[in-house]
């Protein structure tokens, strides 16, 4: 199935039958299918969650558009570029949000947000008039001059987000960043990240197993079975939200069945 609702044409994101394996670390000359011919498009501005259990398929399907990794076969086009063979040229044109915050201990939160920025070759005074900005906006200004080690992990995922978008990138790519918070800080960050994306016109892939998140900051969602392929495609609507949910559980759990009784033929284990 394609998640082709975006114009192919002026896309920000496109797969085309994109296939990913990797070799097996303890049978070489077998393969593991992780990506099966998946193909969407995502439109400049767009928000799109990508849902779907552990083992689907999201995180190489983030790889692949983050150019960590390089297809199989299909293609994988970012801004009309190959991610993987043009690397360089996204420096600066995608912000990466992890999980795990990834802040450096020996720099303090201004120092952190300051890093991509510095990556970029921006001057001293600019990196910190935005930074300073970005800090603000999200909360951090009495905690410029503190130490990760002195910061919740709340507070550290915001400083995550001020260096994300301090770059002023073209889009964002966020692998679960609020998974490991509480429910009340996570709410309140989706809340904030949603209204920060659709102020500054960005772009947003946001990769999650949680239905509420991707319900809350998706505008569109995208439902993975494995190996990564798109089950099903729900465009989000006040309304229908609980609607959307139910066709999304019975996405999830009826074709992630079919997917694993279909690899256990495949495999000879039926």
């Amino acid at each position: 199935m394609s998640g082709g609702n975006a114009d192919t044409a002026a896309a920000a994101i496109e797969f085309s039958k994109v296939v990913k394996r990797f070799l097996r670390q303890d049978r070489r000359e077998e393969s593991y299918l992780a990506v099966d011919r998946l193909s969407f498009t995502v439109a400049p501005g767009e928000m799109v969650a990508v849902l779907g259990r552990t083992g689907c398929g999201k995180s190489t399907m983030f790889n692949l558009l983050a150019g960590l990794i390089e297809p199989t076969a299909g293609t994988v086009r970012v801004l009309g570029h190959d991610p993987f063979r043009e690397f360089d040229w996204f420096r600066g044109k995608i912000a990466v949000v992890f999980q795990n915050d990834r802040l450096m201990p020996w720099r303090t939160t201004l120092e952190n947000v300051e890093l991509g920025m510095e990556l970029l070759g921006k001057n001293s005074e600019e990196r910190r008039e935005n930074a300073l900005g970005w800090l603000d906006r999200l909360g951090l200004t009495g905690h410029a001059y503190d130490y990760p080690h002195a910061l919740s992990g709340g507070m550290r995922q915001r400083v995550s987000l001020a260096r994300a978008f301090a770059v002023n990138p073209e889009i964002l790519l966020c692998d679960e960043p609020f998974s490991a918070l509480d429910e009340l800080t996570g709410k309140r960050l989706r809340e904030e990240y949603t209204q920060l994306v659709r102020e500054n016109g960005k772009t947003s892939i946001f990769v999650t197993h949680s239905i509420d998140e991707a319900l809350q900051l998706g505008e569109r969602i995208l439902v993975f079975h494995r190996p990564a392929q798109i089950a099903l495609e729900a465009r989000v609507a006040g309304g229908e939200r609980e609607a959307i949910r139910q066709r999304v559980l019975t996405a999830m759990n009826l074709r992630e069945a079919e997917a694993a009784a279909a690899l256990e033929v495949k495999e000879g284990k039926a």
